[in-house]
């Protein structure tokens, strides 16, 4: 609730000329409160549960697979849950980080961590150093894709399927090791 007020404040009002006090205020909470679930500003805008949801659709994969394939039908399914209901409210966060350059810095912190949730994901199969470089280079590569996914997804207002979008994005990177989960499977009946 207190993220869904400072969101839409700051689309209102614009980043910078929002204050925690004023979320605080929209939500009904003291500053203190906010505080407590956001540490910082640009925590009310960043964060998320997209690594947990990411990390639990990887280790359900089988490990037989590539890590691409593996870490890209993971992102693809975790775009279809986070779009499954209203997914105005993650179009307009994705806006903010686009165009507010606190936020871009920051998003790219977000970026590392989930890639750390990805390796996280694959459990001792990452254990060893080199399986987890390649691990981190995987993520890493699909990340990227999936970032240019989300991208023109918000140049297009929301109007295209961000999970398609995403699949696209890893194909074009990735060609013949693009994911081929259940996502592809509804694609193409």
């Amino acid at each position: 609730m207190i993220q869904a007020h400072a969101v839409r404040l700051f689309v209102e009002r614009g980043y910078d000329g929002t204050t925690v006090n004023d979320v605080a205020e929209a939500a009904g909470v003291s500053p203190m409160t906010v505080y407590r679930h956001f540490p910082t500003k640009e925590d009310l805008v960043l964060v998320d549960q997209n690594g947990p949801l990411v990390a639990e659709r990887i280790a359900a994969t089988p490990a037989g697979q590539p890590l691409v394939r593996r870490i890209g039908s993971a992102l693809v399914d975790s775009a279809r849950t986070l779009t499954a209901g209203d997914d105005r409210f993650l179009l307009a966060r994705l806006r903010l980080m686009i165009s507010t350059p606190a936020l871009r810095a920051r998003h790219l912190d977000n970026h590392y961590v989930l890639q750390q949730a990805i390796v996280d994901g694959l459990g001792d199969e990452a254990a060893d150093p080199d399986t987890a470089f390649q691990a981190e280079a995987a993520a890493s590569a699909c990340l990227a894709a999936m970032h240019t996914a989300l991208v023109r997804w918000a140049k297009d207002d929301g109007r295209t399927d961000l999970p398609d979008l995403i699949a696209k994005a890893l194909a074009a990177a990735f060609g013949d090791n693009t994911p081929t989960g259940d996502h592809a499977e509804r694609s193409a009946t």
